[in-house]
């Protein structure tokens, strides 16, 4: 069994969602799981054995807070099984132009960081209209009918998250992180 920290940043909820269905994946699986959001103060990962990283994009960036976390928490991250999780409206649309943008946020990330995740999910967020005020709505609506979308009635809320895909992602995380043991040995070897 293994000690798994899923540490995000989200801003209207959906990059939560995301990170509590991986929580109910991993512990599905028999593992202690841990979801924190990164602006409430999430622990270092020291003491962890696997970790995921994920943020939201807006305004072409993930939060600065995420950002920050990781670049404190590089060495751990490093050293650990970890991987990270993006979540855009850009992945949403399902065109290999959204997936150039959504590899590009991660690109950028990767960059402010200095982290190098072994493993990336790109997931498809939501257009949270009910949730959004005034000015962000309609700022909302007009990048959505730019970008070719239908969903335009702000009265309601689209969610584009493929829990199928998140699901898989957790399973093949899980896969590659292998027992406790097997990683502290390759750990030791590694430091001498």
């Amino acid at each position: 069994m293994s000690k798994v920290l899923i540490a995000y940043g989200t801003s209207e909820g959906q990059t939560a969602k995301i990170a509590d269905y991986l929580a109910e994946v991993i512990r599905a699986q028999g593992h202690d799981v841990f979801p924190l959001n990164i602006e409430w103060k999430a622990p270092a990962p020291a003491g962890y054995d696997a970790v995921l990283i994920g943020a939201s994009v807006h305004k072409g960036k993930h939060q600065p807070w995420v950002v920050d976390y990781v670049q404190r928490n590089r060495p751990a991250l490093q050293l650990l099984p970890s991987a990270f999780f993006s979540v855009s409206l850009a992945i949403a649309d399902g065109t290999e132009k959204g997936r150039v943008e959504a590899e590009g946020y991660v690109e950028t990330f990767v960059k402010e960081t200095g982290w190098y995740p072994k493993k990336v999910g790109l997931f498809g967020g939501a257009l949270l209209y009910t949730k959004y005020n005034f000015l962000l709505r309609q700022v909302m609506r007009w990048i959505a009918r730019a970008r070719g979308s239908r969903d335009l009635d702000s009265r309601r809320d689209y969610v584009y998250t493929d829990f199928a895909v998140v699901k898989r992602f957790a399973e093949e995380f899980l896969a590659s992180v292998g027992p406790a043991e097997a990683r502290i040995a390759a750990a030791a070897e590694h430091m001498s």
